[in-house]
C-alpha cells in the first residue's frame, strides 16, 4: 500500500507531498506532484506536519482522579499520602482503572501522541493488580500507539519491610512490564533500592526508569549514585532517570560534574515541568524555585533529555490537557527553551529515550506524524489549535477539529 500525505507544511517552510510505504517515508517531493498509481492519499490542506509527540513519563493508573482524590496540601507528600490512602481503602476498582487509563491514552492520541511510557504503582495492598488493569486498557490501542509500562514500586523496597514490595515487583514482571521503576530518594536505603532494581532488571532483561530526587532539598542527590551504580554493574539495557529536581539547586560546577557522570553512564533524563511546577516550592514563599532539572547543562554535556507531563488531573497535578504542546510551552516559559528545542524535547527526543528512531521527514524515517492548523512550530506551541490529524506508520489514526463563531 502506497499512501501520500499531500500539501504538508514542514517546519522549514516547504510545502510538500510525503509518500509512505510499509510504514516509512519513501519519498518527499514538491506539493502537487502526480500521485503514484493505485495510491491512496490524505490532503493536509497546508497544515503543519510535525513528528508525532511522545509522552515519556505518564501515570495513567492515576489519571483523571483529581476530583475524587483531593490533595489539600498541594505538595508531593500530600499527593502520595492521598493516593496511597485511597488505594488502601479500595477506592480504585479494576474497571474504573481500565476506563480512566483508556481515557488518558485517548486524550494523548487525539492530541498527537503515538508513543507513551507510563509508570504504574506496584506493591502494598494492590500487588501487581494495577499493571493488569493498565495492560487491559493498553490492548485497546494496539496498532495505534506504542506503550511501555514501568513498575513503580511502593516504598520501602529494601530491608525486611520491603519484602512484600519486592515480591510485587517480581509478580509485575510475570504479568508483563517493560521497565523497572522505583523512588530511591524515598527509600531508607537509596543505593540498596538502586542495586535491587539493577539486579531484577538484569535478570529479567528489562530497562530501568527511576524517579530520582523529586525534591528541592540540596542534600538529597542520588543521581550520581545511580550513575555510578549503572557503570559499576555494566548494566546492558536502557536507563532513565525522571524528575532530578534537586540537581537544579546545586552549584553550576556540581551540575556539570553530575551531568558528566550521567552521560558516561548512558542515562537519559526526563524533566517533568507541569507536575514539578505544581508540587515543588510550597515551602519557598520568596524566590520560589521552578523545580525543573537544568536541561541546558545536561544537554551541553552529552546527556539525552526528553520532557514529559507526568501526572494529569490527579492529586499530583490537578491540571493538564494530555497535550505535549502544553509541556513544550511550559519548557519555553519556565525552562527558557526556545520553541524548536521545546518541540524536539516532547517529540524526537522522547522517541530516542523510548528506543524509537527520530522522524526528520527524510526517506526511511518512520511515518509517525501529527498535522496541526498552525503556521509554525512557535505558533503551534502558542495557540495549541485543536485541529489535528494524527498518523502512525502513515495511517490516519485520530482526528479532531474545532470550529469558531463570533455572533455579532
Amino acid at each position: 500500500m502506497v499512501h501520500v500525505l499531500r500539501n504538508a507544511l514542514l517546519a522549514d517552510g516547504r510545502t510538500v507531498d510525503i509518500t509512505v510505504q510499509d510504514g516509512k517515508i519513501s519519498a518527499v517531493g514538491a506539493a502537487g506532484s502526480p500521485l503514484p498509481a493505485e495510491s491512496t492519499s490524505d490532503d493536509l490542506g497546508g497544515r503543519l506536519l510535525l513528528p508525532a509527540m511522545v509522552e515519556p513519563h505518564a501515570h495513567i493508573d492515576k489519571a483523571l482522579t483529581a476530583d475524587t482524590v483531593p490533595n489539600p496540601r498541594g505538595d508531593l507528600m500530600g499527593a502520595i499520602e492521598a493516593w496511597i490512602s485511597a488505594s488502601d481503602r479500595g477506592q480504585f476498582t479494576h474497571d474504573d482503572m481500565v476506563e480512566r487509563a483508556a481515557a488518558a491514552l485517548t486524550r494523548l492520541l487525539l492530541n498527537g501522541t503515538t508513543a507513551v511510557r507510563t509508570h504504574v504503582n506496584v506493591g502494598g495492598e494492590v500487588g501487581a493488580s494495577y499493571v493488569v488493569a493498565v495492560k487491559e486498557a493498553v490492548k485497546r490501542f494496539e496498532g495505534l500507539m506504542d506503550v511501555q509500562i514501568v513498575a513503580l514500586t511502593h516504598q520501602p523496597i529494601t530491608g525486611n519491610d520491603g519484602r512484600g514490595n519486592r515480591a510485587a515487583l517480581l509478580e509485575a514482571i510475570e504479568v508483563g512490564i517493560d521497565l523497572v521503576g522505583g523512588c530511591p530518594h524515598l527509600d531508607p536505603d537509596p543505593r540498596g533500592l538502586i542495586d535491587n532494581a539493577i539486579k531484577v532488571a538484569t535478570d529479567a532483561g528489562l530497562g530501568i526508569d527511576l524517579h530520582i530526587d523529586e525534591t528541592l532539598n540540596p542534600s538529597m542527590l542520588t543521581l550520581p549514585i545511580f550513575a555510578r551504580a549503572i557503570q559499576e554493574s555494566g548494566f546492558a539495557h536502557s536507563v532513565s532517570a525522571s524528575h532530578c529536581v534537586s540537581l537544579s539547586v546545586q552549584p553550576v560546577a556540581q551540575q556539570v560534574a553530575v551531568a558528566k557522570e550521567v552521560a558516561a553512564a548512558g542515562i537519559s533524563i526526563i524533566p517533568l515541568p507541569q507536575t514539578n511546577l505544581f508540587l515543588q516550592g510550597w515551602d519557598h514563599p520568596v524566590s520560589m524555585p521552578r523545580g525543573i532539572t537544568p536541561i541546558d547543562v545536561l544537554r551541553d554535556h552529552g546527556v539525552r533529555v526528553a520532557a514529559g507531563a507526568d501526572n494529569v488531573q490527579d492529586p499530583f497535578n490537578p491540571m493538564g490537557r494530555s497535550d505535549g504542546l502544553e509541556t513544550a510551552a511550559l519548557l519555553v516559559m519556565a525552562a527558557h527553551q526556545l520553541p524548536p528545542v521545546a518541540m524536539d524535547l516532547v517529540s524526537n527526543a522522547g522517541r530516542e529515550v523510548l528506543g524509537l528512531g527520530r522522524v526528520e521527514m527524510r526517506v526511511g524515517d518512520s511515518a509517525d506524524f501529527f498535522a496541526i492548523a498552525a503556521p509554525s512550530v512557535r505558533g503551534a506551541l502558542a495557540d495549541a489549535p485543536r485541529d489535528r490529524m494524527v498518523f502512525r506508520q502513515g495511517r490516519l489514526v485520530a482526528r479532531r477539529s474545532e470550529s469558531e463563531t463570533i455572533a455579532r
